[in-house]
Order: structure tokens, then C-alpha cells, then sequence
């Protein structure tokens, strides 16, 4: 029988599987509690789909919720990261993408 930390180190593996999860984890990494909605806009991808991602990060304990706040009628939710493994760290730094070259003109 897995043990509890195992299990939670598996659903963690098992979400960082998904790029788009991982750049979820980034765009939140180093700044202030942002919503599914913010992270929508920044990352270019449908509320919808974005949400079911950032539950997915949240149940497996990737990112707390630690903010709501009533607009026009529904709640917002507010998300900061809260991995506490290493590996996880690590494999997202190890995971960004390169900045674009840039070709100098010839002159």
C-alpha cells in the first residue's frame, strides 16, 4: 500500500506532466495571487480549460487557494504556487523555454 507522501508525490508528478500546468506554475512563480481569469489572458488559453488545469494543480496540492473576491455576481479565485519539493522546483526551471535569438543585420 502507497504511503500518503508517495501518493502526493505521484498525483505532483503526475500534473507537471502537462505543459501547460507547468506554465501555469511559472507565470504564478514570484508573484502576487493571481486568478484563472489573469492566467487565462497572460498564457492565451480559454478560461474553461485553464480552470480544469488549475484545479488539477490545486488538488494535487501545486498551488493554494489563498484569496476569493465577489465580482459581478460569481467568486474569483486567487492562486499562489506552494510546491515544497525540490525535484518539482527544479524540473520547472529546467523547463522553460529559451528566449528567441535574435539574427543580427548584416551590414
Amino acid at each position: 500500500m502507497a504511503t500518503t507522501k508517495s501518493s502526493e508525490t505521484n498525483d505532483l508528478l503526475i500534473a507537471l506532466g502537462h505543459p501547460l500546468r507547468r506554465r501555469i506554475l511559472r507565470a504564478l512563480a514570484g508573484s502576487k495571487a493571481r486568478s484563472p481569469r489573469e492566467l487565462a489572458e497572460r498564457l492565451d488559453q480559454p478560461l474553461s480549460n485553464l480552470s480544469y488545469h488549475v484545479r488539477v494543480l490545486a488538488d494535487c496540492g501545486a498551488v493554494k487557494l489563498v484569496q476569493t473576491k465577489q465580482v459581478r455576481g460569481s467568486t474569483q479565485h486567487f492562486y499562489r504556487p506552494s510546491i515544497d519539493a525540490r525535484w518539482a522546483r527544479s524540473v520547472l526551471k529546467k523547463d522553460q523555454p529559451k528566449p528567441a535569438k535574435t539574427r543580427k543585420k548584416k551590414s
